[in-house]
């Protein structure tokens, strides 16, 4: 089983990177944003060391966490992201690291992709196989944007110039996918990056 790291800004298009590894090449897919959100659960395992950190004050009337009240708390308060991020991050790669083992072990899924907006900053290379890069240039990631979302050019702008460089992606992934002229020109690089995969897989089915 190979594991793949999909990464890039913010506009990319790595939902549909995602969607096609899932549909046409059977991948588990696991993107880090949602397991976040998911260890963050009453009862999951960040939860209890969230709400020791922050107090009950961001918790909703059904005790769970409330994303707006805790955003509020930590985006306010250098310290208190730093104090998140320090209780998240390792937990939720201990989550993706089981997610792995467990696929491993059914021994029927070819490919494990991890998407996170972060995966070089957080360590990633050190658990993947292999990282891509989903390029777009910046004034299709802003059209996007302001299509999908209905963003401003000018927030599509100040995000994207928050995000890491072009140049920082390049330098640390293993590979390139091109994700702005046709979906089937995009299919045809996965198509080549998986090609040598998709044999060793057929042939042992």
């Amino acid at each position: 089983m190979k594991v793949i790291g999909i990464t890039g800004g913010i506009g990319a298009g790595k939902s549909t990177i995602l969607s096609i590894l899932k549909e046409e090449y059977h991948a588990y897919v696991l993107e880090a944003d949602q397991a976040a959100h998911d260890i963050m659960e009453p009862g999951q395992r960040a939860y209890t060391r969230i709400v020791n950190t922050f107090t009950d004050a961001i918790l909703d009337l059904d005790g769970r966490i409330h994303r707006g009240r805790l955003a509020d708390v930590v985006f306010q308060n250098p310290d208190g992201l730093k104090a998140l991020n320090a209780i998240v991050h390792p937990e939720v790669k201990q989550f993706v690291l089981e997610a792995i083992e467990n696929c491993r072990r059914a021994g029927d899924i070819p490919f494990f992709v991890i998407e996170a907006a972060l995966l070089i900053e957080d360590g990633y290379q050190e658990i993947c196989d292999e990282l891509w890069y989903i390029y777009a240039p910046e004034e299709v990631r802003v059209r996007r944007l302001m299509e999908s979302r209905n963003y401003s050019r000018e927030k599509c702008e100040a995000i994207i110039g928050n995000q890491s460089s072009d140049a920082f992606y390049r330098s640390h992934c293993t590979h390139v996918i091109e994700n702005y002229h046709s979906l089937e020109n995009t299919k045809k690089q996965l198509e080549e990056l998986l090609k040598n995969e998709i044999f060793y897989v057929k042939i042992n089915q």
